[in-house]
């Protein structure tokens, strides 16, 4: 019998892997659609759309629970708090002159050595690290609940504090000043 045959290599990838693939060069060109746009409504649609390409990656990886939080609290929350900020706010539904400060080459230059450095932190943090395919799966429900309500309590209620705040302060800079008399700041 040919081993060869019967374990396919790195260089024979699966219908998962090809989709993977596709799925994340999809999502990387919303990311910087996203962030290249000079229309700021565009940017967060933009945004809906990566942030649901990364939880198409999650549901490739099978960890359905972390893909549907994904949906939840990323696309149906966050995304819809930034579009509620340009509402009320009056940000500018067009072409926005201002969002553009002509420093390409600097942000280029500081978002590929963030990009460098946040490759060289997780290869170096798990290049020691082993999956333990006899255990739980890592994004299962069981798993991913014990290590949110373990470890990650804080930081995720004072994530939906942040939240909070940043919807009554957007709430506030809309109001209209109509109650002030004339002469008065």
């Amino acid at each position: 019998m040919n081993v060869a045959a019967a374990h396919p290599g790195f260089l024979s990838p699966t219908g998962v892997e090809i989709v993977f693939v596709l799925v994340g060069v999809a999502t990387l060109a919303a990311a910087l659609i996203s962030v290249t746009t000079k229309q700021l409504v565009h940017a967060a649609l933009w945004l809906v759309v990566a942030l649901g390409g990364v939880a198409v990656e999650y549901l490739l990886l099978t960890a359905e629970f972390i893909a549907w939080v994904q949906v939840l609290i990323y696309v149906g929350s966050v995304v819809v708090l930034v579009l509620f900020g340009l509402m009320l706010t009056k940000a500018p539904i067009g072409r926005s002159p201002d969002a553009d400060s002509g420093n390409r080459i600097a942000a280029l230059a500081v978002a590929v050595a963030a990009a460098g450095t946040l490759v060289w932190v997780v290869v170096d943090a798990f290049r020691s690290t082993w999956i333990d395919v006899d255990g739980a799966a890592q994004g299962s429900t069981k798993v991913t609940g014990e290590i949110l309500f373990r470890h990650w309590v804080l930081p995720f209620e004072a994530l939906s504090v942040l939240l909070l705040a940043a919807l009554v302060g957007a709430i506030v800079l809309s109001r209209k000043q109509s109650r002030q008399q004339p002469g008065e700041r």
